[in-house]
């Protein structure tokens, strides 16, 4: 590792947004992966764990259903970033089922988390290999088409869709798919748990839900509804920790001040209307005295 920093150190200062890139490229690089007859093996294996854990889950055996999911996990290849998040989602609907609300919001994350690296690799990807399409053309000499007057009126061709491109496409609705499951999961489960921090979790959930376009009419339904009613929920539990944390603060100046013969009592704080910003009055008898 050292041997690559030194030389960008020896690069002009021009380089720096290339070097940047270059990071950023290197922490999406795909990982190093099994060969193609160990990691078949592995999947199959890991599918077969997960085909006994959704019997499990539809028998309602739901604590051995999580035991059958992580070890499907487990075995899987460690850079299958689309298949571990379709059982991290699963295991947030287990947890769901026992009422496992933290353990719900962690599974739900570890999914979501796992599809956005995916997307994130799979968008660089597509730019190579826009970029070495692009210079390949531009190697062989290609020529922009001229295209007639009459031409440019008539309707275009319709391009037929690549192999490549249908399982590209395929991927990004399955992607979607589970995506929002698993915000469903973790919203509900925020939700369920509570505070103003969970509260405003679900909200961003929901918001992000309301705007995606794959949800069956009963999810988008429970969307709706859950936009209207958290709001206030939110707010209450944020007065209500504010309320709490200035309590806390309270009584932690008073005990400081006690020695002294003073409190929190007396001091106060004054608004400046011009400004905007506030001081600190002191008063010796306490407010009001």
């Amino acid at each position: 590792m050292a041997g690559p920093a030194k030389t960008a150190e020896t690069e002009p200062s021009g380089t720096k947004t290339d070097d940047t890139n270059q990071e950023a490229e290197e922490e999406l690089a795909i990982p190093e992966k099994f060969p193609p007859a160990e990691e078949a093996s592995l999947l199959g294996e890991s599918n077969d764990k997960k085909s006994e854990a959704n019997a499990l889950f539809t028998s309602a055996n739901y604590e051995n259903a999580i035991t059958k999911y992580e070890e499907a996990a487990s075995v899987c290849p460690h850079y299958l970033d689309y298949e571990l998040a379709v059982l991290k989602s699963n295991i947030a609907a287990c947890h769901l089922k026992l009422e496992q609300w933290k353990e719900a919001i962690k599974a739900a994350t570890d999914s979501i988390d796992g599809l956005d690296r995916l997307e994130k690799a799979e968008a660089v990807q597509k730019e190579r290999e826009e970029k070495q399409q692009k210079k390949e053309a531009e190697e062989d000499g290609v020529e922009e088409e001229i295209v007639s007057s009459g031409a440019q009126k008539s309707a275009p061709a319709v391009e037929k869709e690549t192999a490549a491109e249908a399982a590209r496409r395929k991927r990004h609705e399955d992607v979607l798919r589970i995506r929002a499951k698993a915000l469903m999961r973790r919203a509900r489960a925020r939700s369920e748990l509570g505070g103003w921090s969970n509260l405003s979790g679900a909200e961003e959930d929901y918001k992000v839900l309301s705007t995606m376009t794959n949800l069956s009419h009963a999810d988008r339904k429970i969307v709706q509804t859950q936009l209207r009613t958290l709001p206030p929920r939110t707010k209450a539990a944020q007065e209500k920790e504010m309320a709490e944390m200035w309590g806390k603060l309270k009584d932690l100046g008073n005990g400081i001040l006690k020695p002294f013969g003073l409190s929190t009592e007396n001091f106060k704080m004054v608004k400046d209307e011009k400004t905007g910003g506030y001081s600190m009055n002191f008063s010796q008898n306490g407010p009001g005295q």
